[in-house]
């Protein structure tokens, strides 16, 4: 019994390790990104080129008092920023990194993350409800009615997924699309999904920014208009959890996007291991989605609502009835 024990303890471990070291220096990716996107320096005083100063922050985050306002619900404005990293922190167990890198495979591991990723909803609903500030409550009541919107279009790519590879296991998924780049037959639907289902790639990519409440689909923030939305009366690692509870969201949807569309660990050059290959793309997506937030204005909660059910939905139940007919006569 000693080995299993071992190895979930290794795996534990590691996952944290992986979660915090993200969740860190993805805030001074992002902001050396938008500093360079802006024509700025960026963090530069704290270690060479910055390197140190998302440490820094977080020693101050963690020296700080976390305020307790009058008029809230204290149990469940503490217990919200720690609910809200049980997902990520959850779904990262499933994902499968490479051939051999993954601490829980599980037939159904795609359906796992996307009913934990709604559990992330329910924490910044019980964040902002618990705050009893009215610009928290606003920021919840637009983060239930965007997560609501935009998961539905991306159960509808996932679905059109499955019906690929026939199977919700993201290792398999990963597994089906092996052989590479150049490894792809249209008539068969071989190769990487974003081959043949590019359209489906683009929905559930927009649909990964949106669920995980970046820019230009932050609604729920809307600095400008909410303060800092469902998190505005959070101080020291209350806001610090809820903040790397969106940065480890932004890693699990960029995994889940490589895994379903771009292979997974899989190359057509066998010069380096599959995890490294697995990270390239993950990164990719992830640099992808900071520079869409530096580029783009955020947009109008309507106009945002009526992407998902006018546009998303109606295209990707066409790419869906395409599909299943391609699967069913080809």
């Amino acid at each position: 019994m000693a080995n299993p024990i071992v190895h979930a303890l290794v795996y534990l471990i590691g996952l944290m390790t992986f979660a915090g070291l993200n969740a860190a220096y993805l805030v001074w990716c992002e902001r050396k990104g938008a500093a360079r996107i802006q024509r700025r320096t960026g963090p530069c005083e704290v270690g060479w080129a910055g390197l140190l100063q998302p440490l820094a922050d977080g020693l101050k985050l963690m020296t700080k008092q976390l305020l307790v306002p009058d008029g809230v619900d204290a149990a469940l404005f503490r217990l919200a920023p720690v609910l809200a990293m049980l997902p990520g922190m959850v779904a990262l167990a499933v994902i499968p990194f490479s051939a051999h890198l993954q601490a829980l495979d599980m037939e159904l591991s795609a359906l796992f993350i996307f009913a934990f990723a709604s559990l992330a909803m329910l924490c910044v609903l019980l964040g902002g409800w618990a705050s009893g500030n009215k610009f928290a409550i606003i920021s919840s009541a637009r983060a239930v009615s965007q997560n609501l919107a935009y998961e539905i279009p991306m159960l509808l790519t996932l679905i059109t997924i499955a019906l690929i590879s026939g199977s919700l296991n993201l290792r398999e998924i990963a597994l089906d699309q092996q052989g590479g780049l150049f490894h792809w037959n249209l008539f068969r639907l071989e190769g990487w999904h974003i081959l043949t289902m590019w359209i489906a790639f683009i929905i559930f990519f927009i649909c990964s920014i949106a669920e995980t409440n970046r820019a230009p689909f932050d609604l729920a923030e809307a600095e400008s208009e909410l303060v800092a939305g469902y998190m505005t009366e959070y101080s020291s690692m209350g806001y610090g959890l809820f903040m790397m509870a969106e940065y480890i969201n932004i890693v699990v949807g960029a995994c889940l996007t490589t895994i379903l569309f771009l292979g997974g660990w899989g190359c057509p050059f066998d010069v380096a291991p599959g995890w490294w290959w697995f990270g390239l793309k993950m990164y990719a997506l992830i640099f992808t989605i900071i520079w869409v937030r530096w580029t783009y204005p955020r947009t109008q909660i309507y106009r945002l609502l009526n992407l998902s059910w006018k546009v998303m939905i109606p295209f990707s139940l066409i790419n869906l009835l395409i599909t299943a007919g391609l699967v069913k006569f080809l």
